[in-house]
């Protein structure tokens, strides 16, 4: 017997059909004598039918003002998917419980909209599992030390189940979704995308924080942090298929290594949409400009992905990165009232017509010339490089946003990554 985590996204909660086919499943996995507890995303486009509703209210974007009431009103959408699975397995003869986050309690700072959990108590969940029960637990929310409802973000049911999986120390996580697996690249952009029978711990965090959109990466970090094994799978494979099956099919992200792996100089190709460019310029070329950007933009609660200083003229430097789409107005704001006025810069400009793409795979650690082959197609392309950012496994360049799927197809041509994966070594 083994405790495993399922967690289940808002595609696969879509309708009530769809919550008794979860229930279904979950029920054959409890059945083969398994503890089981499941994570639910809100039902299918609900969560953004409340925000909606915010934003119909108050007409100028819901903002950090509204911070604590939009958790408020986000968290409903999985209370309700909850109880609804709740339902459904009790009616094929389950004993189960529905909890929300609070009532755990799954504990987190209070950074409205994208808060980080900080703990989780298992004693409650423990309980109930050993009295036979199916736990069922709401994704994506928590609540922080002032009994404040908070959300960790879209994406944040991944997160949660991770989350929950390490605390009650599960055998495994299983991830279920509308796709069967991770890919190497979006399907949708690259028709010949291959589906990948693994994938390494290092190669999917990668990929996660390069924007691939089949994990969230915090999700992936709490993985590698506590060592959790991940499964991503389909929900929409029949449910009473065989057990070994189902577990055998999706992609395996793995902590080992293996010479299959190795294989392949690069193993996939991600790309984010939802990237701006801040530039900051004509600043003083002097020791503790970055901090004095980039300090006032995190203390902002702000993420910074790409940066680039340029060479140094006249004292002067051209200082840019990029942010979320979602926060270039903010972070203007931020910038152009009170940073750029003390350090004396020329200007301030932002730019959110650009995009990011990245190559990822294991294998660049021992092969030479990966980055100039992606540089020479994207040149062949017609593409021009504004930023460039590397580490051991991925090489990541922003570009126009206009020649995002131009550039994917070239890359994921040029890497052969539609080949099996024993051609890939040819590469």
């Amino acid at each position: 017997m083994a405790l495993i985590v399922h967690k289940y996204g808002g595609t696969s909660m879509g309708s009530t059909e769809r919550i008794r086919n979860v229930a279904k499943r979950v029920a054959k996995w409890h059945r083969a004598g398994h503890q089981m507890v499941v994570v639910p995303s809100a039902m299918s486009g609900e969560t953004n039918r409340l925000l909606g509703l915010a934003k119909e209210l108050a007409p100028a974007k819901p903002g950090d003002a509204y911070g604590r009431e939009l958790d408020q009103l986000a968290a409903t959408g999985e209370q309700a998917s909850s109880a609804l699975l709740a339902i459904a397995l009790q009616a094929e003869g389950l004993d189960a419980v529905s909890f929300s986050g609070w009532q755990v309690p799954i504990k987190t700072n209070s950074a409205y909209t994208k808060a980080r959990i900080e703990s989780i108590d298992d004693v409650r969940v423990k309980g109930e599992l050993n009295a036979g029960k199916v736990v069922i637990i709401t994704g994506f929310q928590g609540i922080d030390e002032g009994g404040n409802v908070t959300t960790l973000g879209r994406g944040g049911s991944d997160t949660s189940a991770v989350a929950v999986a390490a605390a009650i120390k599960a055998d495994e996580c299983l991830i279920y979704t509308d796709v069967d697996g991770v890919y190497t690249t979006d399907p949708r952009v690259v028709p010949e995308a291959r589906r990948m029978e693994r994938v390494s711990f290092e190669e999917m965090l990668e990929m996660a924080s390069m924007g691939s959109k089949v994990l969230q990466i915090r999700s992936v970090e709490f993985a590698g942090k506590y060592r959790v094994p991940m499964r991503v799978l389909s929900s929409f494979t029949p449910w009473d298929i065989d057990l070994n099956e189902e577990a055998r099919s999706g992609t395996l992200i793995t902590f080992e290594e293996d010479e299959q792996m190795e294989q392949a100089i690069v193993s996939g190709i991600a790309f984010n949409r939802d990237e701006a460019k801040v530039s900051v310029l004509g600043v003083p070329d002097t020791p503790g400009i970055a901090f004095q950007i980039l300090g006032a933009v995190a203390a902002a609660n702000v993420e910074v992905d790409v940066i680039i200083q340029n060479i140094s003229k006249d004292g002067k430097t051209d200082f840019s990165f990029t942010v979320n789409r979602n926060d270039l107005a903010k972070t203007l704001d931020l910038l152009k009232g009170e940073v750029a006025p003390k350090l004396g810069a020329a200007e301030v400009l932002g730019d959110a017509k650009i995009c990011k793409v990245s190559i990822v795979g294991i294998g660049m650690r021992s092969h030479v010339g990966v980055a100039s082959r992606m540089f020479r197609c994207l040149s062949e392309e017609g593409i021009n490089i504004q930023m460039i950012s590397t580490s051991e496994i991925k090489t990541s360049v922003v570009i126009d946003e206009k020649y995002m799927e131009l550039a994917v197809r070239g890359l994921h041509r040029e890497f052969a990554l539609d080949q099996p994966v024993d051609s890939l070594a040819k590469a």
